[in-house]
């Protein structure tokens, strides 16, 4: 699976951090919305970086997540405990994804910006795309 994210955003690379951290099966791969896969990716998703407030998540069958559909997928993929998320589920879509989208629309201001892209140290270099 692929996890397309903002690597400008502070939010976005503590994520990605994150991710790096707890997948211990390698499942995840990553490509920034500034590099070329990443652009590609969002295309093919019908969707614009220059209006982009959403994670996307794309799988080996090239179907799409976005925004709490997208963590949530991504958070049962990594097991016990943060498989517990899906209970977030019984929480409606709207509601949910309302919240996410405050949070996305204010990511720079509330976290911060980076105007360097993540870099992956050597051992998860390879699970980046450019």
């Amino acid at each position: 699976m692929i996890v397309v994210f903002d690597a400008q955003c502070l939010l976005c690379n503590g994520w990605v951090k994150f991710l790096l951290k707890h997948d211990r099966r390698g499942v995840f791969r990553f490509a920034s919305i500034q590099g070329a896969a990443g652009k590609k990716l969002l295309a093919d998703a019908g969707l614009r970086v220059d209006t982009l407030q959403t994670l996307l998540l794309v799988d080996e069958n090239q179907r799409t997540w976005q925004q709490t559909a997208a963590i949530l997928r991504v958070l049962g993929a990594l097991g016990w405990p943060w498989r517990l998320a899906w209970l977030a589920w019984l929480i409606p879509a709207p509601l949910r994804d309302a919240l996410y989208g405050a949070l996305a629309r204010n990511r720079y201001r509330l976290f911060g910006r980076s105007e360097t892209c993540l870099m992956p140290d050597a051992r998860h270099a390879a699970r980046f795309l450019n």
